[in-house]
């Protein structure tokens, strides 16, 4: 698949991903895209090399008492999907392993629900800094115009869409930010299927998107 994906990941993503910076939405949409991309698996490699670099070289500090003690009881409440997703490879299947592992399973584990003009999605169980969904997008059907307040990441899974920045095949990621307002259309010949993460609810130009926002928390 790497020969075919020609829109990447920012080292600012891949950095931020490295030393668990991203909100939890986010991390997962990284790793997806990292199991199927060869060279952001491999930037990645680097930039973990770097960071561990930089820790062993700095200097230790004193801990307070009772502080080791309060950091693993942390670990233990937050559980393993608030941690950093590993980058593991793609297997079978339409879905990436990071998302079979969120919702244990492939697209029959997927509990769809209609946002409108054949277009459906269905919300990832992440923390509320961000949120993650799948988008399930008819072949040839348009998401309504929107803009964005916050950061958005797509990732295409199956099929592909076109907007007007490019076209977006399978492993490709769009990173959307206040400055883009786009239409994404799905292509000819097969449903779109993505994941898309935002920090920040979308900016809806039309009048129905605006008044159903609420309610499917877009």
């Amino acid at each position: 698949m790497q020969d075919h994906i020609k829109h990447h990941l920012s080292d600012a993503l891949l950095m931020a991903y490295s030393a668990g910076n991203l909100p939890e939405a986010f991390s997962l949409t990284v790793a997806a895209h990292i199991s199927m991309c060869d060279e952001c698996r491999a930037r990645l490699g680097a930039f973990d090399t770097v960071g561990g670099a930089l820790i062993d070289q700095a200097e230790a500090a004193p801990m307070a008492v009772g502080s080791l003690e309060a950091t693993m009881e942390r670990i233990k409440s937050a559980g393993d999907q608030t941690s950093r997703q590993r980058p593991a490879v793609r297997t079978g299947g339409v879905l990436p392993k990071p998302i079979q592992d969120y919702i244990r399973g492939d697209l029959d584990a997927v509990k769809w629900r209609s946002v409108g003009m054949g277009v459906k999605q269905a919300i990832m169980p992440t923390a509320r800094d961000a949120s993650a969904r799948l988008l399930y997008i008819p072949a040839g059907a348009a998401v309504p115009d929107h803009g964005h307040k916050g950061t958005e990441l797509t990732l295409v899974l199956q099929g592909a869409f076109r907007d007007e920045v490019d076209h977006f095949g399978p492993g490709d990621i769009e990173v959307a930010n206040e400055d883009l307002d786009h239409t994404p259309v799905a292509d000819i010949g097969a449903d779109c299927i993505c994941l898309a993460a935002t920090d920040a609810p979308l900016r809806f130009r039309g009048f129905l998107p605006r008044i159903a926002q609420p309610f499917l928390r877009i």
